[in-house]
């Protein structure tokens, strides 16, 4: 997400880190760089000249070439006019009960699934306060093949009503939906609409009829980030003709470069609620402006990481590896279920990019599938060893090393990697508790 701009970000303001001045002209150079760093990342040319005609007069208007740290004080207006761009600061966005919500969106953005990953985060939300929402998922998408089929698919997964009405006329079925919706006293609806290949006016006066009969309260546009500028176009002609709510974001786990997400609040002054993050039904996460702005300019998102952390790993599970880390001493099994505990939280690139200092570095794909293949092996040899071997590893001897290295299928210089690791690890939990002390 934003990986594109991140890595420019970073590599610009490396430049102007632990100056001890900043002149108009390397000032002018940086935002030149800025300025093609946006462009290349698909933002259109007139919302880039108006963020880099912000940052100017935000510069100058705080002195910035005369301060002490000036490199770092223009970052940090970098960093306040990104969380602007992007939205600005907001709550956690909640959905009032009862409510309708339509989905809307072009063919092959993700719109079905969105549906289904905005019903999952409601009631996973609903979860954490101890309560169950009563949701309806339904489609008047006769057009694509297969669509509704594929909604009852999802809805079954993420524990959900689905109706289908007999009617084949979409503007018919979404009323005798909305009628079930009423009657069977659901909390939420939750509609997907049909889409076109593009921008269609049979399609957008379906939409309106749609809206007419059933008032929803929200209308959420899906939208495909890897689209770039074409995709503002679209969310235009959504606005003008139909009205949305706001947005969510697909493939933004993909090599999107940014440029939809970094100029859609500003362009058309709608919120991003969400962004899609996988394939799977919880791969979506609410956005934060503030948050993205951080990981753009290669600060991490720790808070996400944590949140996801308590969110996809067992309670218990992390309450017994903190106890093994407090007495100072971890074993094999305790280094296993930490990378188990990696694997449920996301796949190694997913994870650097929270990680402060990580997420603008220029870490190549081939570097994450490296390191992913790694923990692989790790995971092999461990569940190659014996309950005694995996506790006091310190008996490993070379027969035994040797054995081990066969029944997991890699060669003794992996299993050497792997103790050596874990001596690693075992330094870094004994410094952990010394600092429990303080």
């Amino acid at each position: 997400m934003f990986d594109f701009l991140s890595n420019k970000f970073s590599s610009i303001f490396s430049r102007l880190t632990g100056k001890g001045h900043l002149t108009e002209k390397n000032l002018q150079e940086t935002l030149n760089f800025v300025t093609d760093a946006l462009i290349e990342a698909d933002v259109p040319y007139d919302l880039a000249q108006k963020f880099i005609a912000s940052l100017k007069s935000e510069a100058i208007g705080k002195k910035v070439l005369s301060s002490v740290k000036p490199g770092e004080q223009f970052i940090k207006i970098v960093h306040d006019k990104l969380i602007s761009f992007l939205g600005g600061r907001q709550e956690l966005y909640s959905f009032q009960i009862p409510s309708v919500i339509m989905i809307m969106g072009l063919q092959g953005s993700g719109k079905t699934t969105s549906l289904a990953k905005i019903a999952t985060f409601i009631q996973k939300e609903a979860a954490k306060k101890g309560k169950n929402r009563k949701i309806l998922l339904a489609s008047v998408d006769f057009y694509r093949p297969a669509a509704v089929e594929q909604l009852k698919l999802l809805a079954d997964k993420c524990n959900c009503s689905f109706y289908r009405p007999d009617e084949s006329d979409p503007i018919t079925a979404a009323v005798k939906i909305h009628e079930y919706y009423k009657n069977q006293r659901f909390d939420l609806l939750l509609l997907d609409t049909a889409g076109r290949l593009h921008i269609d006016n049979q399609m957008l006066q379906e939409l309106q009829a749609i809206d007419v009969h059933l008032e929803p309260r929200y209308k959420m546009l899906v939208l495909d980030a890897m689209t770039g500028q074409e995709s503002l176009n679209v969310a235009k002609a959504f606005e003008q003709s139909v009205g949305i709510t706001g947005a969510l974001l697909t493939k933004m786990d993909s090599d999107s470069r940014g440029g939809t997400g970094f100029s859609f609040c500003y362009a058309l002054k709608k919120p991003i609620l969400f962004v899609g993050v996988g394939e799977k039904t919880d791969d979506i996460e609410p956005f934060r402006a503030e948050r993205m702005a951080d990981r753009i300019l290669g600060m991490g998102d720790v808070v996400s990481l944590v949140e996801k952390a308590e969110e996809k790993i067992a309670k218990d599970e992390q309450e017994s590896l903190y106890k093994s880390m407090m007495k100072g001493q971890i074993t094999l099994d305790d280094f296993a279920k930490q990378m188990d505990m990696m694997g449920k939280i996301g796949s190694l690139g997913q994870l650097i990019k929270y990680i402060p200092g990580l997420g603008g570095q220029n870490i190549s794909p081939e570097m994450v599938e490296k390191g992913e293949s790694e923990m692989k092996k790790f995971r092999a040899i461990i569940s190659s060893m014996t309950l005694k071997e995996r506790k006091f590893p310190g008996i490993l001897n070379g027969s035994r090393k040797k054995r081990i290295a066969v029944g997991a299928g890699v060669n003794l210089e992996d299993v050497n990697g792997l103790l050596k690791r874990f001596e690693e690890s075992k330094q870094y939990v004994k410094l952990f508790k010394r600092f429990q002390r303080f």
